[in-house]
């Protein structure tokens, strides 16, 4: 055996006590981990997206496309023919469902700040569902519903998409949007499969209140013009597992640099996308406020009037710092 160095011994180190936590052996973090959520035990600090609101607290002043993006909640999986499935590990996930309402988005973000730059880096274990049909919601009327072949289930063409993100401000005032989007169909309920991101930075409330920008209650607040998305990648399937009732977990780790303000690359399961040549727009104006912001979000969007589920069973979020 040759010589081992110092930094070599560490990481071997490192890598044996991550090994021996199985809650933790399924991720591959950086070298320090700021969260690890695990939802079985709670929503650790994971709430619902709200728009700002005026100094009286007037919540009729929060724009109309931000009242409504529902508080995530703690969910054991269960459905109407298997009763309870549970979580990847233990009984509950985090479960972040849209309203059954084309256009809706349902959004939850987490709240930190950096205390140096570098890469950052987000894990999960997901999953996504659109609503089982009922004779109580329709389901099985509504857009996006096929004929069943006995392997690929109408269901799975009436999700829509989902999404991971940050909101980032360095201590200059100067912020920007990392986003990674599953679109899993087109607006017209078409199979697309694929990755994407937005060339514009979100609209804000300060834009509103400026009148740079106004969105109505079910527009896409991340990017509302179709036009001003992109594609990244080749096509990507999942294992949705023929109904919508069948839990399958899937791995995602997304690295971002908000030292050099871009992203860093995208894995899902067995894929790993270079993600540094996707342009990160930042805002022209400087925010005051928000200094060393950063915020990670996960949304889920349905493109017709069934509701759409996204779970997360964990999530980990570690720094180089």
């Amino acid at each position: 055996m040759g010589n081992i160095t110092d930094s070599e011994l560490a990481g071997s180190l490192r890598r044996a006590v991550l090994d021996a936590d199985p809650a933790l052996s399924r991720y591959n973090p950086l070298s320090r981990i700021l969260v690890f959520d695990q939802f079985n035990s709670g929503t650790h600090g994971w709430t619902e997206l709200i728009g700002n609101h005026d100094g009286e607290g007037n919540l009729d002043t929060v724009d109309d496309h931000m009242r409504d993006f529902r508080p995530p909640q703690l969910s054991s999986c269960t459905f109407f023919d298997v009763g309870t499935h549970g979580a990847m590990t233990g009984t509950y996930a985090l479960k972040v469902a849209t309203r059954p309402l084309a256009g809706h988005t349902a959004v939850a973000i987490r709240r930190l700040t950096m205390a140096k730059k570098g890469l950052v880096q987000f894990e999960t274990y997901f999953t996504y569902k659109a609503e089982a049909a009922s004779e109580e919601n329709g389901a099985a009327q509504q857009a996006g519903a096929g004929e069943w072949d006995g392997n690929i289930h109408p269901s799975e063409q009436q999700f829509g998409a989902f999404t991971v993100a940050t909101d980032i401000c360095d201590d200059r005032g100067v912020r920007y949007h990392c986003v990674a989007r599953y679109q899993n169909t087109d607006l017209e309920n078409r199979f697309t499969r694929r990755w994407m991101y937005p060339v514009v930075p979100e609209p804000t409330p300060r834009e509103h209140l400026e009148g740079k920008a106004k969105l109505a209650a079910t527009d896409d607040f991340t990017a509302p013009n179709p036009d001003d998305w992109r594609y990244f990648g080749e096509p990507q399937s999942f294992c949705y597992n023929e109904v919508p009732t069948k839990v399958n977990w899937h791995y995602l780790r997304w690295q971002l640099d908000t030292e050099k303000q871009r992203n860093v690359e995208l894995q899902v399961n067995d894929r790993v996308y270079d993600m540094r040549d996707v342009p990160v727009p930042a805002y022209e104006e400087r925010y005051d406020s928000l200094d060393n912001l950063l915020n990670f979000y996960v949304s889920t969007r349905t493109h017709t009037n069934v509701r759409n589920f996204l779970f997360l069973d964990s999530v980990l979020i570690s720094v180089d710092w």
